[in-house]
């Protein structure tokens, strides 16, 4: 396990995919939520809680929630490149146990999901504290309370990298799967929350979870009253976290028995 797990990370680090993640994630991160604060989450349309409040902080980190395609989509590339450029059969053969295969990308690829999650909050902490700063505005939550927060987002990431990893165990087509990841999580959740009656079940999906995690309201609140209708009720972070850690389960046992059980090519 230990040669895969070191193959695996020479492969990873041998890509510039991860060089442009890790670009993303400061652009995302320092980036996007240094704008925000700047700009003040009180003068968006529906507007925000204030910036000196602790539901306008969580809301205005909670948008990291939306650049979760990022760490899905490198976690589905894991699998399917490997179909596309047609090394799978080398990979197979260099260890024909193939689980150890499986187990050392899901270890790689979580470690991955996660240095990308960290990178993305720690430069979203030096943009929302720094921006505040210029512009004078108080942080209307602790620096704890906001780091742990904060770490939340993190451990998503890896999460939603499991998940790539899992669908592209599912759909081995690297178009084909990446178009899953990116309309799913951009338009089929939200869909949800547009159908009044149907919005009850948004916080069971994986986006709903991750609202849940993060107390990141924002999108069900701004559609309900756009449209009228009783906003969506998330779960408690705990129950999101939970309901998280099962998804990244199975996305997991998915990634280790679909592959063991069909042909390379």
């Amino acid at each position: 396990m230990n040669h895969v797990i070191k193959a695996e990370f020479r492969r990873l680090t041998a890509t510039r995919m991860w060089l442009w993640a890790l670009v993303a994630a400061v652009g995302f991160g320092g980036g996007l939520v240094g704008l925000l604060t700047a700009v003040g989450p009180e003068n968006f349309d529906p507007p925000m809680p204030a910036l000196e409040s602790q539901e306008g902080v969580r809301s205005l980190l909670g948008v990291l929630g939306f650049t979760v395609f990022v760490p899905a989509a490198l976690g589905t590339l894991a699998v399917t490149s490997e179909y596309r450029h047609r090394t799978a059969t080398f990979t197979f053969l260099f260890t024909p146990r193939r689980w150890q295969v499986l187990a050392g990308k899901l270890v790689t690829f979580t470690a991955g999901g996660m240095v990308y999650g960290l990178v993305l909050t720690g430069t979203a902490a030096l943009g929302l504290f720094g921006a505040a700063a210029a512009r004078g505005a108080t942080v209307g939550m602790d620096t704890a309370e906001v780091l742990l927060l904060l770490l939340r987002l993190a451990v998503t990431m890896a999460v939603y990298t499991l998940l790539g990893v899992g669908l592209g165990a599912l759909i081995r087509n690297q178009i084909v799967a990446l178009a899953v990841v990116v309309g799913y999580l951009y338009m089929g959740e939200l869909i949800l929350l547009m159908i009044p009656g149907v919005n009850i079940v948004y916080p069971l999906p994986p986006g709903g979870a991750t609202a849940s995690l993060t107390s990141f309201t924002y999108i069900a609140d701004a559609l309900a009253e756009k449209m009228s209708t009783d906003a969506a009720s998330l779960l408690s972070p705990v129950g999101g976290g939970l309901l998280l850690a099962g998804y990244a389960l199975v996305a997991a046992v998915l990634a280790v028995l679909v592959p063991m059980r069909r042909d390379v090519n």
